[in-house]
C-alpha cells in the first residue's frame, strides 16, 4: 500500500494525464478520502492551465511557474506500467513541450517588472518636475519683491496715528514706473469679529481709492505683498480705516493711520 507522500508524488503525472492502469486507480481511490491531495491536484491543474496560456494569453502569476517546477523536480520516478508494452517516452515528451512556454513566461515576467520600474521612474520625475516648478514660481516672486524694494523710483510712505501716541505704524512702498505697491504694518490692535483694516490710496485729485483689506496676526503685524496700482493715478498719500470684513467702496470710519509720500 502506498504512503500519502507517494500519492502526492504522483499528482503531477495525474494532472498531466500521463498516469494509467493500477497506479491511476489507486490514486483516484486515495483522492476520494484525502482532502489535502484533492486541493493539491486542483492547484496543479490551475497552474498547468495558466502555463498553457502564457505564450499567447493573459500572463500567469510567477508562483505558477515555481510551483510546477518544484512539483516536477520532486517527482522521483517514471510512470508505473501495467505491462511491458508501456514506455516512458510520453513523460519526456511533455517536459520538452513545456520549454517554449516556460521561456515565454520568463520573458513576460521580465517585461512586467521592467514596465513597473519605468512607471515608478516616470512618477518620480513628474514629482521632481512639480517641485522644480513650485521653486521657480517662488523664486520669481522673490525677484519681483526685491525689484520693488530696490527700484530707483521706489517711494516709502510711513503711516502714523493721527490722534494718538506713536504705537501702531505702517509703511507703504510703491513704484509709479512699475505700477506696483506693497504695505507692511506693526502693533495694530486686533479687529472685532466681522471687521478688517482697509488700506486707501489717496490720489492727488479725487476721492480715496480702496487698495486692499487685511487683518493683523496675534502680534499686530500685517503684510500685503505686491499689489497692482490703478492706471493713471498719482498717489498723494495712504490711509488705514476699520471697515467691514469684505471691504468698502469708500471710508466709513475715522482714519487710524495716514502718511504722505515724500
Amino acid at each position: 500500500m502506498k504512503t500519502h507522500e507517494q500519492f502526492v508524488d504522483d499528482l503531477t503525472l495525474y494532472a498531466l494525464g500521463e498516469m494509467t492502469g493500477v497506479d491511476r486507480q489507486e490514486l483516484e481511490l486515495h483522492l476520494e478520502t484525502c482532502a489535502s491531495c484533492r486541493r493539491e491536484l486542483q492547484a496543479l491543474r490551475a497552474d498547468l492551465g495558466l502555463l498553457a496560456l502564457s505564450s499567447s494569453g493573459p500572463q500567469p502569476p510567477a508562483r505558477s511557474k515555481d510551483r510546477l517546477l518544484r512539483a516536477i523536480a520532486a517527482e522521483p520516478r517514471g510512470v508505473s506500467a501495467p505491462g511491458p508494452a508501456q514506455v516512458t517516452t510520453p513523460a519526456r515528451s511533455w517536459w520538452w513541450a513545456l520549454i517554449p512556454s516556460l521561456a515565454a513566461l520568463s520573458l513576460l515576467v521580465f517585461a512586467v517588472n521592467l514596465w513597473h520600474n519605468n512607471g515608478r521612474l516616470r512618477d518620480q520625475m513628474a514629482e521632481l518636475a512639480g517641485r522644480n516648478q513650485d521653486q521657480t514660481t517662488q523664486l520669481d516672486q522673490l525677484h519681483q519683491d526685491l525689484a520693488l524694494f530696490t527700484a530707483p523710483d521706489a517711494v516709502h510712505v510711513s503711516l502714523t496715528p493721527q490722534k494718538a501716541a506713536r504705537q501702531p505704524s505702517g509703511t507703504a512702498i510703491f513704484s509709479p514706473a512699475k505700477k506696483r505697491m506693497m504695505f507692511m504694518a506693526s502693533n495694530l490692535p486686533a479687529v472685532p469679529a466681522g471687521k478688517a483694516y482697509e488700506l486707501w490710496l489717496i490720489p492727488a485729485k479725487g476721492a480715496p481709492m480702496p487698495a486692499g483689506v487685511f487683518k493683523p496676526d496675534e502680534h499686530g503685524n500685517a503684510v500685503m505683498m505686491d499689489h497692482p496700482m490703478p492706471e493713471g493715478v498719482e498717489a498723494k498719500a495712504f490711509a488705514i480705516t476699520l471697515e467691514k470684513e469684505e471691504g468698502s467702496d469708500k471710508p466709513t470710519s475715522p482714519i487710524l493711520l495716514m502718511g504722505a509720500g515724500e
